[in-house]
């Protein structure tokens, strides 16, 4: 017996441009698409660099979830793209504020570099929650 998959969608975090879900739900689980840096109001990339752009991603992902129904509390995985490796640690800095914070059991991580992101951003993530 397969459990129901149902579209996650909220007007807080950018929509999706394709053929894509912003996130997706099945049973207790809650899968995000990656999101980029763009501002949800103008579908533009932010100003400024990897500290600029990722924290505009963890605050698309946090309209995301939010429309699921879970937080950043309840993120089991994350998978981080960097165009740059040497963005790594202004990268996890914002990363620790959002998913890392005292007394809070921080998911686990995949970070890898790529060739190149959509709109030329930075950062890309995307997690996987249980909630």
């Amino acid at each position: 017996m397969s459990e129901t998959k149902t579209k996650i969608a909220t007007k807080d975090a950018p929509a999706a441009i394709g053929p894509y879900s912003q996130a997706v739900r099945v049973g207790d689980f809650v899968y995000t698409s990656g999101q980029v840096a763009l501002d949800p109001a103008t579908g533009e990339l932010v100003a400024g660099g990897i500290v600029e752009q990722t924290t505009r991603v963890f605050e698309n992902l946090k309209a995301v979830l939010g429309a699921a129904g879970v937080g950043f509390a309840d993120v089991v995985k994350t998978t981080v793209f960097l165009q740059r490796m040497t963005d790594f640690a202004a990268m996890n800095g914002v990363y620790a504020e959002y998913l890392a914070g005292d007394g809070v059991v921080a998911p686990a991580r995949s970070t890898v570099a790529v060739a190149g992101l959509p709109k030329g951003a930075l950062v890309e993530i995307e997690c996987i929650a249980k909630g």
